[in-house]
């Protein structure tokens, strides 16, 4: 049975002293004697306080599944702690906590902005002439411009050191260029509708057209860079 705790602070001193044994005992059934009576409550209210004061919350998981992911991988992180310096065990493992939390839900947001769908967007603004332009067909094959795009902007978008913004636009980016033949109507002109490119990104995104033309000045930068080479080659 765990240890009842006879203390308001569920993380304090004697938590300390317990990691200090648990990670420097070679005795299993030692390991699993300090764990239970020491550890594992005051570890599990420590997921439960993160998760609740920093509002980490996961779409499509309720809190049980969040918490239990959660503590399952603080589990595989304790062994890595150094108890020759300085740190507080409190301190580390809040720190993998937060960090994982807030990992896992830029990787759902990610997904996300991947997931949604052109088809389901594409069909709420009219093919207007007016708001349209004509892109010469007589100059370069614009299907091999888009592939290569596409493929050094989701390489860019992984790499590049972007802010939140930007890496919204860039995920958003790359899924209207893998979509690219259903905004070059082949056949008709190869027009490009400029309105429908903005509101699938704003979509996407859920940025405003401000915030979209911001972000864009660094993805403006690497497509001179691409038409630069592209050209030359």
């Amino acid at each position: 049975m765990p240890r009842k705790r006879t203390q308001k602070m569920y993380f304090g001193e004697e938590q300390e002293q317990a990691v200090v044994r648990f990670l420097e005992s070679e005795n299993e059934d030692e390991k699993n004697k300090i764990f239970n009576e020491y550890l594992r409550e005051p570890l599990k209210i420590m997921v439960e306080s993160i998760i609740r004061r920093y509002k980490l919350y996961r779409k499509d998981y309720n809190f049980e599944q969040i918490h239990t992911d959660t503590l399952s991988f603080l589990m595989t992180k304790i062994s890595k702690f150094d108890t020759t310096k300085n740190y507080k065990a409190y301190s580390y493992f809040g720190t993998i906590c937060k960090n994982y939390l807030m990992g896992t839900i830029q990787k759902d947001q990610k997904l996300m902005n991947r997931s949604v769908s052109y088809e389901d967007i594409s069909s709420r603004i009219e093919d207007r002439a007016d708001l349209s332009y004509i892109i010469d067909e007589e100059i370069i094959d614009y299907k091999d411009v888009v592939n290569k795009l596409t493929v050094e902007l989701e390489k860019f978008v992984e790499e590049e050191n972007l802010n939140e913004n930007e890496q919204k636009l860039g995920y958003a980016l790359v899924e209207v260029f893998t979509n690219f033949e259903k905004i070059f109507q082949v056949g008709e002109g190869n027009k490009f509708n400029k309105n429908l490119i903005l509101l699938s990104l704003r979509e996407m995104t859920s940025l405003s057209t401000k915030e979209i033309r911001v972000a864009m000045k660094k993805f403006k930068k690497l497509y001179e860079v691409l038409k630069l080479d592209f050209i030359n080659y």
